[in-house]
């Protein structure tokens, strides 16, 4: 995130002595990736923040893959993923590369029992339904339908839901996740044409700071493996911090779109992106206004890059037979475009109530076991004309 953002409280000068009211020291931690060369945050804690216990168990978490490599268009019903109690078990991997993890998720509970840390991507949570809060050691945020939660490699955090029905579309990504280059300027500031602004992101504004000392389980995720680690103190007992890398949320409804005469493709849809893949945001807008435009998208080849389309709300103009909670994946090597119908429906049309999370990457999407136990196998063949 490159925007300063300062939380608690933080001595005047970087690395220099920070003394508790007692006179003892507080312990600064460089919080970063891409060693000191990427996004960083100084924070101070009451604790040492190395105190390791025990570490009790690992298991493996890797995806189950069913399908290495596809050329097959698939429809995903996303809903038919069970809910389940525990926040981790919940998360089904359904899409992957090397470069990122797509998952579904129904939580059905708080993760009351545990503390949580991504040590091998960052994590963006799309949430479809539910609210709550996120609950980091680097402050918390609240969240509701419609919310992106970005929350950075290393951030430990759990999450607590106000209700039990909740569906979140999860995205891990071993590249870290910017706001796109081409919105900002030379210092990071979001420009005027970018369709939303620092308004719009919501950062941490409630720091806990927590001085307990006891046993507090952590679940360290890395290479694929979740390890259990008790820790001597708790996880939240950073009194301040400050710096550029801390989680923030943004609103898909706070994305304003970007709308013309005729059909603008898709990168001026686009919220997040990394150097593997991109994010977009569809959301309710004007069709374009030439007096002879054709509102739904025109074919297009997919040679570079995997489409992922969750279907969040409203209706999808462009496709047939889509219903909230399916995902749509168009594969690199063939040419997608609207099913039969819709381009002839779209004329006249003057807007649309779509709700969607578009995920494209630059490397093909392997398919897995939990994917085809949600896959409708004959959605290839819904372009055929009868």
């Amino acid at each position: 995130m490159p925007f300063y953002h300062k939380l608690g409280k933080i001595p005047h000068k970087r690395h220099t002595i920070f003394k508790k009211p007692d006179g003892s020291l507080y312990y600064e931690q460089l919080f970063g990736t891409i060693g000191f060369d990427g996004m960083s945050s100084n924070l101070y804690h009451v604790h040492r923040p190395t105190q390791v216990k025990e570490i009790k168990s690992q298991v493996n978490v890797a995806p189950e893959i069913a399908v290495p490599n596809n050329i097959q268009s698939y429809r995903f019903h996303g809903f038919k993923i069970k809910p389940e109690a525990d926040f981790l078990k919940s998360r089904k991997s359904i899409l992957t590369n090397s470069d990122c993890t797509i998952q579904l998720a129904a939580p059905k509970k708080s993760t009351s029992e545990y503390f949580y840390k991504n040590s091998d991507a960052d994590e963006m949570i799309f949430i479809h339904q539910g609210n709550g809060k996120l609950r980091t050691h680097l402050g918390n945020i609240d969240f509701k339908y419609g919310d992106y939660l970005i929350i950075p490699r290393g951030v430990i955090y759990k999450i607590d839901f106000e209700t039990e029905d909740n569906r979140l579309f999860v995205v891990e990504s071993r590249r870290p996740i910017y706001t796109p280059k081409k919105y900002r300027n030379w210092f990071g500031q979001l420009l005027e044409h970018s369709p939303f602004c620092e308004r719009d992101i919501r950062r941490p504004n409630e720091l806990e700071t927590l001085d307990e000392k006891g046993e507090f389980l952590m679940k360290i995720k890395k290479q694929d493996e979740i390890f259990d680690m008790v820790y001597a103190t708790h996880p939240f007992d950073v009194v301040g911090y400050d710096g550029f890398n801390y989680p923030y949320a943004l609103s898909i409804h706070d994305f304003e779109p970007i709308t013309g005469r005729i059909h603008q493709p898709p990168p001026v849809h686009q919220t997040f992106e990394t150097d593997a893949f991109v994010v977009c945001s569809f959301v309710p807008r004007l069709y374009d206004y030439h007096p002879e435009s054709i509102p739904a998208p025109y074919n297009h080849s997919n040679i570079d890059s995997d489409e992922v389309l969750y279907y969040v709300d409203g209706d999808f103009m462009s496709r047939n037979d889509i219903e909230k909670g399916h995902i749509s994946l168009h594969p690199a090597g063939i040419p997608h475009g609207p099913h039969p119908g819709a381009v002839e429906r779209s004329i006249g049309k003057k807007q649309t109530e779509e709700l969607a999370v578009m995920v494209d990457t630059f490397k093909p999407l392997k398919l897995t076991k939990e994917a085809m136990d949600i896959a409708d196998d004959t959605y290839y063949q819904s372009w055929l004309e009868h």
